[in-house]
């Protein structure tokens, strides 16, 4: 079906449908190449962030030991070695690709489907909820693939050196055995909801209104009258900033699932734990670290994702 202008954009009834009314039609190819490249996005900046996600969640579990990012990397180098930094890197590449197929695939239907049900001139005016809205109802698809490896991941990674196995396989034996304990395979899936769930909604709300910034008041001319460079170099700043807001918004309950795999909280409620840590703690253990993974990890998805979608002819998102 040709592509319409998009103000008579629709289906062939010539009705005004969403997935129309950008440059490429959303089909089921579209969604095919997003459910990919966010698949791929996700895996591969999470597992190439591993050695500052362990120093992280170290810092979160147990801040008398490691005292700071460069403390932190150097007690784990003195006690484990390199190998000590890519501990848990199997689940977390495994975990974090399905988490963004669903994510990223379906933000892309949901986006779509809210604004269908808008219609065209709420759409309009109502575009920031509809981000939202999609988002955050992707988001909760995508905790229920995560969550068994991210739990798996964590009890890895927090673990006393030859307290756990650390092969992916074995590690999701052992949390399987001791399913009374861990609370495997879905026992995090609330404190990850209350993570990821406003860490999504940020993360594409702020993504889409700052490129859509950018080509309001910077790049001025038309979208594509710019190189696919240029584009993915927006796509990249913008996803890096949205990324800082994301840490921000999200930090205290990722402090939570972090001391979850604490083998000392065995058995307490969230509630507890966040009592017992303080709000101070929650807050702010870490942060410094997580701003730059996420900010980074954030900028570059977002490239990745972008990349994946214009080599296959289907433009960067955002910012028409």
């Amino acid at each position: 079906m040709a592509h319409l202008a998009p103000s008579a954009a629709g289906s062939s009834t010539g009705k005004w449908n969403a997935r129309y009314i950008g440059p490429v039609p959303h089909d089921a190819r579209y969604y095919t190449v997003c459910i990919l490249a966010g698949g791929l996005a996700c895996g591969v900046t999470h597992a190439g962030m591993t050695p500052l996600d362990v120093t992280k969640c170290n810092m979160q579990v147990d801040p008398a030991k490691y005292k700071g990012l460069v403390p932190g990397f150097r007690t784990i180098l003195a006690e484990e070695g390199a190998k000590g930094f890519w501990k848990g890197v199997g689940p977390t590449f495994v975990g974090y690709s399905l988490q963004g197929v669903c994510k990223y695939g379906f933000y892309e239907v949901f986006k779509d489907l809210y604004m269908n049900l808008a219609g065209e001139e709420a759409s309009r005016k109502y575009k920031g909820a509809i981000w939202l809205a999609g988002s955050a109802s992707a988001e909760v698809i995508a905790d229920v693939a995560l969550c068994p490896l991210e739990m798996t991941k964590v009890r890895i990674q927090t673990s006393a050196p030859g307290t756990f196995p650390v092969p992916m396989m074995a590690a999701l034996r052992e949390m399987s055995r001791l399913r009374a304990e861990t609370r495997y395979p879905f026992g995090a899936v609330v404190p990850l909801w209350s993570r990821q769930i406003p860490y999504t909604m940020a993360k594409f709300f702020c993504y889409e209104y700052i490129v859509s910034l950018f080509y309001q008041h910077v790049f001025t001319a038309p979208k594509e009258t710019y190189g696919k460079t240029t584009q993915l170099g927006i796509t990249f700043a913008s996803g890096y900033l949205a990324g800082v807001v994301c840490a921000v918004v999200s930090h205290p309950a990722d402090s939570i699932v972090s001391l979850m795999g604490k083998p000392a909280n065995k058995g307490k409620s969230l509630g507890a734990i966040a009592s017992e840590a303080g709000l101070v703690a929650l807050a702010t253990k870490g942060l410094g670290t997580r701003v730059i993974m996420i900010g980074t990890l954030t900028g570059f998805q977002w490239w990745i994702y972008d990349t994946v979608k214009t080599a296959a002819g289907l433009g960067t998102t955002g910012g028409h």
